[in-house]
């Protein structure tokens, strides 16, 4: 078995046991492949994998190129997008998760052709209100929920956060609870709503125990980025 087959099924396991502790359903993986070569990714998708998330819109396409053999891939993005990146974002990519601002939403739904499936989008939240991270402001997700829902070519999955990354634990549980009770209040006015993308390689049996539906793992599946 090669060793990302070895990781992946650890990773798995990780997730199914802390669903099964806490009472959860389990999570879905998305596998963070940024910074990876193509060859890791088409190793982890022999493994069973599907879902790939990407930072940089360029590099991810460099690597659709590569793996266009393997058309069953699932392709987010998970890295700030700029707005002139929208067009290259709307075409190549399955879901956004990191979703902003309104110019966004705008540009996405201006560049996603009728032809393909509605783009699948989660609100990014700047839940800790930390200068260095992108996201919205919590009292703007509902405002951006209500966009993404009136383009018939945008299809509003849920929500996304990446939390401060403290040491203490305690405050990363509150960051998680914070956002599932602000998915929990969308979700009145979006029944649709299926998606809270919490958690990464260290604290992803917390975020479970929070309520996250999908974790990015990178890390954990890949080992260490050079």
């Amino acid at each position: 078995m090669a060793i990302t087959d070895s990781r992946y099924l650890e990773v798995l396991a990780r997730l199914q046991a802390a669903a099964t502790r806490f009472r959860r359903p389990p999570p879905r993986l998305l596998a963070v492949s940024k910074r990876q070569p193509a060859e890791a990714i088409a190793a982890l998708h022999g493994a069973g994998q599907r879902a790939f998330g990407e930072n940089y819109v360029q590099e991810a396409m460099a690597k659709q190129a590569e793996l266009a053999g393997l058309a069953d891939i699932e392709w987010h993005l998970i890295g700030h997008l700029q707005t002139n990146k929208a067009r290259e974002a709307a075409r190549h990519f399955d879901w956004v998760q990191s979703v902003d601002r309104q110019r966004l939403v705008d540009a996405l739904a201006r560049e996603r052709s009728t032809e393909l499936p509605p783009l699948n989008l989660l609100v990014q939240v700047n839940v800790d209100d930390e200068n260095s991270k992108s996201g919205c402001r919590i009292d703007e997700a509902d405002g951006l929920c209500d966009a993404i829902a009136s383009h018939p070519n945008l299809a509003l999955r849920g929500l996304m956060a990446i939390p401060a990354p403290h040491p203490d634990f305690e405050l990363r549980r509150a960051a998680f609870r914070r956002m599932r009770e602000l998915f929990d209040q969308l979700k009145t006015d979006h029944p649709g709503m299926d998606t809270l993308s919490l958690g990464m390689s260290e604290d992803a049996e917390l975020a479970v125990e929070e309520g996250s539906t999908m974790v990015r793992i990178g890390t954990a599946l890949f080992g260490k980025r050079d």
